[in-house]
């Protein structure tokens, strides 16, 4: 059984790879044709000769797909997202594009079109997806409908195995099939969302050779962990594929750090990539010069705001509040004054209510657009905070939340920013404080450059209006 499921995979591995290369020859076929011969595009200056084009097609389509395979456009579609999907193809073709003009530079080729190889990385992105988003359409159509599935067995009832069973039932299109649990603590005939325990782990031996199983997922719980070595020998003994899945996703994140310390692997229970020099130096470099342009681009604005705060409202311009930022350290973080000048206990434990009669007219307005947060671009040039991060918060909330909230303290490993991962999914004001720690902690611990790209992007469209501020 495992022998042709194997067989099945590799001859669709071999079918994906040739259709991907169709893809990468259409494409660029298309974009010479585009450039060169359908009057679109302007073809005047030195050119080369067809047969000079078609002829790089030798080295491109065996180049491009081997960087498809690097970043994992051939691995199986049942749990990738589309989302995912369309990135890795982005970044292999924004590779492939690179590596291209490189080339090309130094063999002094400046005759080649670079315009045409611009259309050929628009075409083959749009045409890569279009067929890799096709297949998937089809497997899932197929799968839904009963056909290429996998049969599972669960050894194991846990927290582990109710979230794996959630999440297959949640996606028919994966194609899995739950074909029941083993487990020594849990009665026979006990149900999960119509999945039984239907024996003890012992009968494991009794169980593979006669069942056509295609996998078995271990989902121990943490108490029963001593009994994984004996299993894993036993699932092995008969060929069928297994799979951990831990029952301690809430202690180790989904993408845990590990680290061969001469053969015994080490897994960190929270992996920091800002903790390493030169990521944090990195982001700190970014940190200064975009606070220091957007200063010079937010001035005209942050003039204007000046002078509607004090004509408006009596009090001083710029409001500081005592946050705390990274490793704990508090730091006052500016912002400009929105309401009416108040005891500073209440500033220091008080949360800001709708329709509160403390905020002033123009007060509102610039909370509701986030206008009265610039100051803190000074934060940022002084260090204090970064451009991308968890929003800080003050003392008094700190020292409360973190004995209600599990690993709240962990987003004081990172500078506080001025928008984050959580406020553009939508969790900013009064929103749950324990959902903004979720997005808060995927961000510490899933950190590139590239997040705090698309997050500063995504701030223009969903970061600036703010519904819940008050």
């Amino acid at each position: 059984m495992m022998h042709l499921i194997k067989n099945n995979q590799n001859r669709l591995n071999r079918l994906h790879v040739a259709i991907d290369a169709f893809v990468i020859i259409l494409s660029y076929v298309l974009a010479w044709y585009i450039k060169f011969h359908s009057g679109l595009l302007s073809a005047e200056g030195t050119r080369l000769s067809d047969r000079t084009y078609m002829t790089a097609l030798i080295f491109v389509v065996p180049g491009y797909l081997l960087l498809n395979y690097i970043f994992q456009l051939y691995t199986p579609k049942r749990m990738t997202s589309r989302r995912n999907e369309l990135w890795n193809i982005i970044k292999a073709n924004t590779v492939g594009l690179l590596i291209f003009i490189l080339v090309l530079y130094l063999k002094h080729e400046p005759s080649f079109s670079r315009e045409m190889l611009f259309v050929f990385y628009c075409l083959n992105i749009g045409l890569e997806f279009l067929f890799k988003f096709s297949l998937r359409f089809i497997l899932n159509t197929i799968r839904k409908q009963g056909f290429n599935q996998k049969h599972i067995l669960l050894v194991g009832y846990s927290r582990a195995a109710e979230a794996y069973i959630d999440r297959i039932i949640a996606n028919p299109q994966w194609g899995y099939i739950i074909e029941g649990i083993l487990d020594d603590n849990t009665a026979s005939g006990t149900v999960y969302r119509n999945i039984p325990v239907c024996g003890q782990i012992e009968e494991l031996n009794e169980i593979l050779p006669e069942n056509r199983l295609d996998e078995i997922a271990i989902t121990l719980s943490l108490t029963e962990y001593y009994k994984l070595e004996r299993i894993v020998a036993i699932c092995e003994k008969s060929g069928v594929h297994t799979k951990f899945i831990p029952d301690y996703n809430n202690i180790v994140p989904t993408r845990p750090y590990t680290e061969d310390l001469y053969g015994l692997p080490v897994v960190n229970i929270r992996h920091v990539p800002l903790m390493g020099t030169f990521n944090r130096t990195v982001k700190r470099a970014i940190d200064i010069i975009g606070a220091f342009l957007l200063i010079i681009l937010f001035s005209p604005i942050m003039l204007i705001v000046s002078i509607f705060i004090k004509l408006t409202s009596p009090g001083p311009l710029i409001f500081k509040q005592e946050r705390v930022g990274l490793h704990s350290r508090t730091f006052q973080m500016y912002k400009f004054r929105s309401m009416s000048v108040q005891p500073e206990q209440a500033e220091r434990t008080a949360w800001t209510t709708k329709n509160d009669s403390r905020v002033t007219g123009f007060g509102r307005f610039i909370r509701q657009t986030s206008l009265d947060e610039l100051p803190q671009l000074f934060n940022v040039l002084k260090g204090d905070m970064s451009l991308v991060g968890p929003r800080p918060e003050r003392p008094y909330f700190v020292e409360k939340f973190k004995e209600e909230i599990p690993r709240y303290m962990i987003k004081h490993q990172v500078r506080p920013g001025m928008t984050g991962w959580a406020q553009i999914n939508g969790y900013r004001g009064n929103t749950s404080i324990k959902k903004r720690i979720d997005y808060d902690l995927y961000y510490i611990e899933n950190w590139t450059l590239g997040l705090d790209f698309k997050i500063l992007f995504l701030t223009v469209f969903k970061g600036f209006i703010n519904k819940n501020a008050y």
